[in-house]
């Protein structure tokens, strides 16, 4: 094994028994043409393995693991609150971000026509890399090392950006129903600004309602930051009403 996967191994706070899984796990399917090209070369006949298999097993095993912490860590929550939760942990974004912090980018491999075009930096490639770590630490060694490696890599830093909003619903959907409750006009949510590089941008929404901007915030996502802008401006009318 390379050291740059020595390097990822201590950021993952996970060493590898069979250091091929973590290989095949950052192998992505646009380098099997020169993968298959290299092994004809030496003779070998078996055919090159990409990340996509563990890609779908990893996915399940977040789903269970990601379940599991939920339901120890909120046991007075309710199903819905379980349901949103773990959708919000484990989604695209959410793996993304995780992989950065890794710097997952760095350690793969993938075809010359891929690299050309960012691979490195897309934000598919390295949500899936990042399933297919899980899982190749899952057949490594099982679903406790596979546990604790969330746990430190995406878990708690979930828990830690979310709070005490985890667990909320869809906050749209609420300023929504408090709106037509009382008569008014659905809102609108438009795009007040972007900043950042095109892989990792931050999006700055406003919530209008009435010809009044009830609230505005950012996310690294349009749906993040309209989920924030709306929680804003329910929490604002909610207590104009209540002074009245």
């Amino acid at each position: 094994m390379t050291n740059g996967n020595e390097q990822l191994e201590q950021r993952l706070g996970y060493k590898f028994q069979n250091p091929a899984l973590l290989q095949r796990a950052l192998t992505h399917s646009s380098a099997n043409p020169e993968l298959r090209m290299a092994q004809n070369e030496h003779g070998t006949e078996e055919p090159p393995q990409d990340n996509e298999r563990l890609e779908f097993l990893g996915d399940a095993v977040l789903d269970l693991l990601a379940s599991e912490y939920l339901l120890t860590t909120f046991p007075e929550w309710t199903e819905g609150q379980l349901s949103k939760s773990r959708a919000r942990i484990v989604n695209a974004q959410a793996l993304e971000s995780a992989a950065r912090r890794l710097n997952l980018g760095e350690h793969l491999r993938l075809g010359r026509g891929e690299e050309k075009t960012g691979g490195r930096e897309k934000p598919a490639l390295l949500a899936d890399a990042f399933e297919a770590v899980v899982a190749a630490i899952y057949l490594d060694s099982g679903l406790a090392s596979a546990r604790e490696m969330l746990r430190t890599t995406l878990l708690e830093n979930a828990l830690v950006e979310g709070g005490d909003n985890l667990g909320d619903g869809d906050k749209k959907s609420a300023l929504q129903e408090f709106l037509q409750g009382r008569g008014q006009p659905p809102a609108e949510y438009r795009l007040a600004g972007e900043s950042g590089p095109d892989h990792q941008k931050t999006f700055r929404i406003e919530v209008w309602a009435n010809g009044e901007c009830l609230a505005a915030a950012e996310g690294n996502t349009k749906k993040e930051a309209e989920q924030r802008a709306a929680r804003t401006a329910l929490e604002r009318l909610e207590q104009t009403e209540a002074r009245r």
